[in-house]
């Protein structure tokens, strides 16, 4: 144990808190989480979203990424990003208890009502779930919830039960590709399979986990990003990536599903296996992470440190942590998942991420898309703002339920 971390550790028993020293990125001066910092990341992006509400409040286009002038660059309802910005909404509406914000969101949610049928992809999890699904979570609208129950049904369509999984793409390399983002879309089924799905599709998504547990995982943690299965066998044929450096390195935003992933299994099935995948997935992350608490996009990229960090993975596995600290009873382990989670935050809330002063439409800066497709490189993402939130979400829950947690 480092004398830093025992200097911790004092520190939160003493002040009975979670403020927590971090390293600064600008510096490398000691600062603290507090909420006033929180509570100006969150001021800060409802300026951003309600300007982004304006100028594409009557576009059937939903904000993906920024280009070089800062503005979004839009997409179909049916891309894969597309339920990041009504989720924006819905958070903003909880955090803000604006019903400005809840309008807004009601609005973009209901542009995404075609694709509860989709069928092409397993990212209708991403697509309906982040959007009827927090708006379900937050309203109890009865409308939203046939919708998302149609949603699994459709995401239900790509089970193999052979391979024991859900099929990620269609039209690839790969005759029966799992990427690790797929862990995430399992929530889809999970919550349908308690509020009117079926029992099918619990046992398809637990299966589905079991088999990411089992096939993506080196013995150190760390993750693969493609599994290809064998139709005929359900035998893995091939362990790749597609936006990592190599097969073998670690990107940085799968590792960050794994994590976020796996601790949301964990809540619903309770499956001891996930929370061992979640805290193993999360210790490689945490004990990989550069000086600044942001990762790069690849941990293994051979630019590095002269390369593109990833928010996106950062802002993910912060709001992961900060769920899955409650589930371990191991003390370290608390401590560990929840002091990283306020460093990383903290550092995202900092004027080194955070896109106040730049011309960025978006809430933070500096993420990473696609690296080795040269695609979405050193930009601001949707998903980075989404989960970004999130995280703020769940400090101003902590702080409310424990008091002056945040102070």
């Amino acid at each position: 144990m480092t004398s830093r971390f025992k200097e911790y550790l004092i520190s939160f028993i003493v002040s009975v808190c979670f403020v927590v020293i971090v390293t600064g990125c600008a510096g490398g001066s000691e600062v603290a989480l507090t909420s006033d910092t929180v509570q100006h990341a969150i001021d800060f992006a409802t300026t951003r979203l309600k300007q982004t509400a304006i100028q594409y409040g009557d576009s059937i286009l939903f904000p993906r990424s920024t280009s070089d002038d800062g503005k979004w660059k839009t997409v179909p309802p049916r891309d894969w990003t597309s339920g990041f910005f009504p989720g924006c909404l819905w958070y903003m509406s909880d955090l803000k208890h604006d019903s400005m914000f809840q309008e807004l969101a009601e609005r973009w949610t209901v542009g995404l009502t075609e694709q509860q049928y989709l069928t092409q992809t397993h990212d209708i999890g991403f697509i309906i779930f982040n959007s009827f699904g927090k708006g379900y979570e937050f309203t109890n609208n009865e409308s939203y919830k046939p919708i998302i129950l149609q949603a699994a049904h459709s995401l239900m369509t790509r089970y193999n039960p052979k391979v024991g999984c859900i099929k990620s793409w269609d039209g690839r390399k790969w005759g029966y590709p799992v990427i690790i983002d797929n862990m995430m879309n399992l929530e889809l089924l999970l919550w349908s399979s308690r509020n009117g799905g079926t029992q099918e599709m619990y046992d398809a998504a637990v299966s589905h986990a079991r088999q990411t547990a089992k096939n993506h995982f080196r013995s150190d943690g760390s993750t693969y990003h493609v599994v290809d299965y064998d139709t005929l066998t359900g035998k893995v044929i091939a362990k790749e990536t597609h936006q990592g450096f190599a097969n073998e390195s670690v990107w940085a935003r799968g590792q960050a599903w794994a994590i976020y992933g796996f601790t949301m299994a964990y809540r619903y099935t309770h499956e001891p296996e996930f929370l061992e995948a979640a805290t193993k997935s999360a210790n490689w992350f945490i004990d990989h992470l550069p000086v600044d608490h942001v990762p790069y996009w690849d941990f293994m990229s051979p630019n590095i440190p002269n390369d593109e960090k990833d928010v996106s993975a950062a802002a993910i596995a912060g709001s992961a942590l900060l769920e899955l600290k409650n589930y371990t009873d191991n003390p370290a382990q608390k401590s560990k998942f929840e002091k990283s989670a306020f460093e990383i935050i903290n550092t995202l809330c900092s004027s080194s991420y955070l896109a106040e002063g730049t011309n960025s439409c978006a809430i933070l800066n500096h993420a990473v898309g696609n690296h080795p497709k040269d695609s979405e490189i050193d930009v601001s993402l949707i998903y980075a703002d989404y989960y970004f939130l999130e995280a703020l979400s769940r400090l101003t829950v902590i702080n409310s339920k424990h008091g002056d947690a945040i102070k």
